[in-house]
């Protein structure tokens, strides 16, 4: 049974920064696509970055520069660095892998989900 849970949320002031873990046991994270999505408070949950069997990784728009998805194979964990934070990425950020190794947008493409861990920015 695959178990997806999140790490590392947390408050922060606007342009500081914090790293997400996201753990998946019984699911090899290096053979699968992984990626990091967010809900807002009132809005609809948005896909924010992706990473691939092969490394490649995709990022929405609104994070590129600023936000950083890798992995470690070994401890089967993937991140999410996220770097210059403002209060407009004040959200539930959600782990999600897929059973194939690519990458996908599409939340329904995803088939394992964690709980969420909360960031708050601070203006």
């Amino acid at each position: 049974q695959v178990q997806v849970v999140e790490s590392g949320g947390g408050f922060v002031q606007a342009g500081g920064s914090l790293r997400l873990s996201c753990t998946a046991s019984g699911l090899p994270i290096e053979d699968h696509a992984m990626a990091w999505f967010r809900q807002a408070p009132g809005k609809e949950r948005e896909w924010v970055q992706c990473l691939n069997w092969s490394g490649g990784t995709t990022t929405a728009e609104s994070v590129k520069g600023r936000f950083t998805i890798s992995r470690d194979n070994a401890k089967n964990t993937l991140y999410l660095q996220m770097n210059s934070l403002k209060p407009e990425d004040t959200a539930i950020y959600y782990c999600a892998a897929r059973t194939t190794e690519y990458c996908s947008s599409r939340q329904t493409d995803f088939n394992y989900w964690g709980r969420g861990t909360q960031v708050t920015v601070s203006s």
